[in-house]
């Protein structure tokens, strides 16, 4: 028999809590129920008929003689309405599972309740428990058929349908077995939506939901009469909130130009484009509710400020670095323009950790007592004038202590950045360092100006976890050989992608490639921290920490002129919060000033846990290196902990 439905119910029932076996009652188990009385009728409840946990978290949901059964009823009247109130709402629950030939009955000590007799008879049968025990009552459920969802269907308001360039096959197409619950029927429904509101279409919505079931087939089918709205640009951003903040730096973060067209995307990236802004502290941007004069859509974008100071103190410990502790102190609105100053401490000591060069330097005349650190100062100013141009600034001073170099220097650098988008930016300085680096080749005296010019893309939706996006970054700094040092050309380039292969990101391809290269110069002439080292967690892991690359005396890595790395990685997720990333990394660092394919590329392999939190995952990876080699100092494992993607 076929069916026409004028309308189905759609429950939309959240599932509850995976319940877990407690054996010592710590986690939340069920309580005791209230002990029988004179004045009271205190009962046991059951439910039967399914091991669905979805479905009977739903049924505890909407039940009042669950909900209540801590509450006894003073006699059986109440008892009884609690039990007719959960009558009238049980077969909703089932139908919005997808079972619409379900029944639930309900009986108190055995007596169902249903009728004039029978609801009288349930009565009696609940007070003869008073004062002697629970009233036993229980809901019993007989699911019937799981319906499925067989086909949706999408017309306009005139009963046609779309053309598939407006409404893509892929937006309505059902898989096999879906069952018809009404969540997915919402969900279906708000993905039609999107896909209009992804066109332009600000007020698109669902004016008809038309379900028909076919009790033969057990399926459902759903036609969805939908009327797009007008098509819209996006329209000026009011922006209100944060009055502590120059409305001139908050503007030039929007990009958005009234006319554009109007996405939900669009609207999003206002939104993070605002929170670039350290000062500001949360950012929500609305949406009008009609069309201005110009059919543009009015946006409002409400702000709010960070406290202006921030005091952060870390303390770490590696297997490479030993102990270390780091304290710095942000200002994020130092002249009410959005600026930010920022100094940094760092202080470690190599000596506690895991040194297995440590001989090797001593013998090479490498004095160091361990002791390395860095102080640096930095000042950010914003929209120099109202316009996308960023003046950026840095002094530091370091004792740059690794387990085959020391590096006892400074510099200073200023630049400017444009930012042409969201994404998109350049920027342009000078760089003067100097110092005295000092490894098995020897001691290189530095003192070295350059111009460094940098650009970046970044198109992923999140810092430390992407799902999908592009980022690149390529610099190139010409460091002419004016002051007592050869000149000397650094290039730079790292780019990562990630690729979701199905739509709630549960299985993601990640890649990333990096290279670079230092000309001009000599090696011996090259100070160490401008050359290029590979191996450890963020280059090949499984390797020690800067080691991959060439050897020089003393069996020393002394760094090398190029560099050549990637990293391939599936990230998968079991749960929401756990999952698990086998990886492939490789790498090395050459000693000519571009990769020389002849030379060993090292190799690792490995699996990743990650724990995702609200913040971003919490990472460890298990890195076992295919490529080791004597004198390298190189384990069959390695451990990484740390939070946020290895890229």
């Amino acid at each position: 028999m076929l069916a026409a439905v004028a309308a189905v119910t759609l429950v939309a029932v959240q599932p509850g809590p995976a319940r877990a076996f407690d054996l010592f009652g710590l986690f939340g188990s069920e309580p005791e129920p209230p002990a029988p009385s004179a004045t009271a009728l205190p009962y046991a409840l059951r439910i039967t008929g399914t091991d669905d946990s979805d479905v009977l978290q739903a049924l505890q949901d909407i039940s009042t003689l669950y909900r209540l059964r801590q509450d006894p009823p003073p006699d059986g009247e109440g008892l009884l309405r609690r039990a007719e109130t959960d009558l009238s709402k049980l077969a909703d629950v089932l139908s919005g599972y997808g079972y619409y030939q379900g029944t639930a009955a309900i009986r108190i000590d055995s007596v169902p309740v249903a009728g004039q007799a029978g609801a009288a008879a349930a009565v009696g049968a609940a007070e003869r428990w008073r004062n002697r025990g629970l009233v036993p009552v229980r809901i019993a459920v007989d699911l019937g058929p799981l319906y499925t969802l067989r086909r949706i269907t999408v017309r306009d308001v005139a009963g046609r349908p779309f053309p598939e360039e407006v409404l893509p096959p892929r937006i309505t197409r059902v898989d096999d077995d879906v069952p018809a619950r009404s969540a997915t029927v919402l969900a279906r429904e708000a993905r039609i939506v999107d896909a209009f509101r992804a066109q332009g279409h600000p007020f698109a919505k669902v004016v008809a939901r038309d379900p028909v079931v076919d009790d033969t087939a057990h399926v459902m089918d759903v036609t969805f009469t939908v009327d797009p709205g007008p098509v819209a640009g996006l329209g000026p951003v009011a922006v209100s909130g944060a009055p502590g903040i120059d409305p001139a730096t908050i503007r030039s973060f929007i990009y958005a130009e009234p006319g554009d067209p109007y996405s939900p995307q669009a609207v999003a990236a206002i939104r993070k484009s605002l929170t670039r802004i350290e000062a500001i502290g949360a950012a929500r941007v609305r949406e009008g509710t009609a069309l201005d004069a110009d059919g543009n859509l009015p946006l409002f974008a409400e702000l709010s400020e960070r406290e202006r100071n921030l005091v952060g103190v870390s303390a770490r410990y590696s297997t490479v670095d030993g102990p270390g502790v780091r304290a710095y102190y942000t200002n994020r609105n130092l002249f009410g323009g959005g600026e930010t100053f920022r100094l940094d401490a760092d202080i470690y000591y190599l000596g506690l950790g895991n040194d297995p060069f440590a001989t090797q330097r001593k013998i090479a005349g490498i004095g160091t007592n361990g002791l390395g650190g860095r102080l640096s100062a930095t000042y950010v100013q914003p929209a120099l004038g109202g316009t996308r141009n960023d003046f950026l600034a840095n002094a530091f001073i370091t004792r740059e202590v690794q387990q085959s170099y020391l590096v006892d220097g400074g510099g200073v650098s200023a630049a400017i950045r444009h930012r042409f988008s969201d994404t998109f930016s350049a920027q342009i300085g000078l760089d003067a360092q100097a110092g005295r680096s000092k490894d098995a080749l020897g001691t290189v005296n530095y003192r070295l100006i350059g111009v460094p010019a940098s650009v970046t893309y970044d198109s992923t939706d999140s810092l430390l976890d992407p799902t999908k996006g592009f980022r690149a970054i390529a610099s190139l700094a010409a460091y002419p050989g004016a002051i007592s040092s050869p000149g000397i050309v650094v290039a730079k380039a790292q780019g990562s992608t990630y690729y979701s292969l199905d739509d709630e990101s549960r299985y993601i391809l990640a890649g990333r490639i990096g290279f670079g290269s230092v000309s001009g110069a000599p090696l011996g002439d090259i100070p160490d921290n401008f050359r290029f080292f590979a191996g450890g967690g963020g280059s090949v892991r499984g390797y020690p920490y800067r080691t991959l690359g060439p050897i020089g005396p003393f069996n020393l890595p002394i760094g090398g002129r190029s560099l050549l790395e990637a990293s391939l990685e599936a990230r998968i997720k079991i749960t929401d919060t756990i999952g698990v990333v086998p990886f492939f990394d490789a790498g090395t660092a050459f000693a000519s000033s571009l990769p020389d394919f002849d030379e060993k590329i090292r190799k690792s392999v490995g699996i990743g846990l990650r724990y995702y939190t609200g913040i971003g995952p919490i990472r460890a990876d298990l890195a076992f290196p295919l490529d080791p080699y004597k004198g390298g100092h190189v384990r069959p494992a390695v451990l990484y902990l740390s939070l946020g993607q290895a890229f």
